[in-house]
């Protein structure tokens, strides 16, 4: 039996109903990290669900979301208030596109309609100076490939953040708050066919923005060092949970 502290995984979204035969944010984000199934607590606060009490987890991952953070939804407040505690008191953390956009959100940053428009496909993202030394992004090619797909970005960091990534289509695609809390634009629990998949449901929304799909579908191969991100900071949090 393993007696590791789970981690706590909060869904704010649900996929798109073409791809919830894949199961949901969480499942995705779970087998992604390597995390067994009793080493992760869900929490659905899209459905109301109450944040627990933060004590006895090893970290936090947040999921994306077809919302928005700019419409600071009741239950995404009380989990970006939840998350600015979490972040002060050094719960490791590490938000996923809309979580991405949530704890910057919390911890006093700026989200805003991405001022470059639509960003999906396999990105190629482009580690930045502050990456040097970071434990997620040490080491990394300066390239790599990821899976984004969202409307909204990080129009300003918190003070005190340091920006890790960007991409042509987003300025900032990851961020490192204090010593563990981290924010990645980009999706490392997506397959190919997850992208893929998005892909063909916005069909008719990047028709009509004058987005070619089939260029867009040419952009999609595998992602594996998106995914070493997201175990990276399983390794992490383990460690800090342990010298605790």
């Amino acid at each position: 039996m393993n007696h590791r502290a789970p981690f706590l995984v909060i869904e704010t979204g649900d996929p798109a109903p073409e791809l919830r035969r894949l199961g949901p944010f969480s499942h995705w984000i779970r087998i992604a990290a390597g995390l067994e199934r009793d080493e992760a607590v869900v929490c659905r606060v899209l459905d109301g669900e109450t944040l627990p009490n933060r004590e006895g987890y090893a970290g936090v991952l947040i999921t994306g979301s077809g919302a928005m953070v700019t419409d600071k939804l009741d239950w995404s407040e009380r989990s970006a208030a939840w998350l600015r505690d979490a972040a002060h008191a050094g719960l490791p953390l590490f938000g996923i596109c809309y979580g991405h956009q949530l704890i910057a959100h919390a911890l006093g940053g700026q989200v805003d309609w991405n001022p470059a428009g639509r960003e999906i496909g396999t990105v190629c993202i482009e580690r930045l100076a502050g990456a040097a030394g970071d434990p997620l992004f040490d080491g990394l090619p300066d390239n790599f490939g990821a899976h984004a797909t969202h409307m909204q970005s990080v129009t300003r960091l918190p003070d005190g953040a340091v920006r890790l990534a960007k991409s042509a289509g987003d300025g900032c695609h990851a961020y490192r708050w204090g010593e563990h809390a981290w924010g990645v634009q980009f999706h490392p629990e997506f397959s190919t066919a997850m992208m893929r998949g998005y892909i063909a449901v916005r069909r008719e929304k990047l028709r009509h923005e004058g987005i070619d799909r089939h260029a867009v579908e040419a952009t999609v191969t595998a992602a594996p060092l998106a995914r070493r991100v997201l175990r990276r900071f399983v390794r992490h949090a383990r460690a800090h949970t342990a010298c605790a």
